[in-house]
């Protein structure tokens, strides 16, 4: 007998009884085995350490995907791959300088390690373009040049963005070192800006030409799509015109809307199908496209 400060247990002799006459071990029924023990069991690998490391990665990636939505750079647009959660498809549009009205598609890539120190995404342009800091033949955008090192807890997808879109607003090259300039993917395009300021800007409306007419051919696997106008788009510019007060008499010299005309104008989505019912039909044009009834936003 040994007594125990909240219960007693009795030691009796290793003989069979009733309740086990084997006297085989007890194994716990699976469905009260831990899920691990249970892949054990049946013979089943546990996730390795490996795993655990690339599913955190690619966790962070998610995280950073979503920041994105509200600190994107103005202009640049990326959407993930539906294969891989490491791809994603982008398009970014110029709106100033040399570069204006410009539309080039890329791509950014995650390899494997991202989220590692000294792991930099990859950037390719799909459209073409001449740019001292775009490689003439592949498209590839040298992220070492801006960031040397790629520090996780510093950088991230918003500064690979970032630095895309800096690049075609570039005025000189005097914040970069000697080396970074010798690094510059498209050379003769560097020495072309520094000596032929005239002979850039030409190569460079070459290239905005080439990016708009390629501009609604689709990439395969691409999750961007552009399409040609048709009347639908046309309708919903009409529609939109006359909702935010585009070229209004309302409107006063400075630009500013006057809200107290905006709520009659709120587009609904019974005036959209509406209008694009009766434009099919042949009942009216884009351009004498029903008005909206008229609604209280809430």
């Amino acid at each position: 007998r040994c007594q125990l400060p909240h219960r007693t247990t009795y030691y009796t002799s290793a003989e069979p009884t009733a309740i086990n006459p084997t006297m085989q071990p007890i194994t716990p029924s699976p469905s009260r085995q831990s899920p691990m023990r249970a892949r054990r069991l049946g013979g089943q690998s546990t996730p390795s350490t490996v795993d655990r490391e690339q599913a955190m990665r690619d966790y962070k990636l998610s995280i950073e995907y979503k920041h994105l939505k509200s600190h994107c750079p103005g202009g640049v647009f990326i959407v993930p791959s539906l294969d891989d959660v490491r791809l994603f498809h982008g398009v970014i549009f110029i709106r100033r300088g040399v570069f204006t009205n410009a539309i080039f598609k890329f791509t950014l890539t995650c390899p494997p390690g991202y989220n590692d120190t000294n792991t930099h995404p990859k950037v390719v342009f799909s459209s073409y373009v001449y740019n001292p800091y775009v490689h003439p033949e592949t498209g590839e955008v040298d992220l070492k040049i801006p960031y040397p090192e790629w520090i996780p807890h510093k950088h991230f997808l918003v500064s690979a963005l970032t630095h895309i879109k800096k690049i075609f607003y570039i005025k000189d090259f005097s914040d970069l070192t000697e080396a970074a300039k010798k690094r510059l993917p498209n050379q003769e395009a560097y020495n072309k800006f520094l000596n032929d300021p005239q002979g850039y800007r030409r190569r460079v409306a070459e290239c905005v030409k080439e990016a708009q007419r390629s501009t609604y051919t689709s990439i395969p696997g691409s999750t961007l799509r552009f399409t040609e106008e048709d009347t639908t788009h046309q309708i919903m510019r009409d529609l939109l015109a006359d909702r935010f007060g585009v070229n209004n008499d309302n409107d006063d010299v400075n630009g500013s809307f006057d809200s107290s005309t905006s709520a009659s104008s709120v587009v609904t989505k019974e005036g959209v199908l509406e209008s694009i019912q009766s434009a099919r039909a042949g009942k009216s044009s884009p351009k004498t496209s029903p008005r909206l009834s008229p609604r209280i936003p809430r």
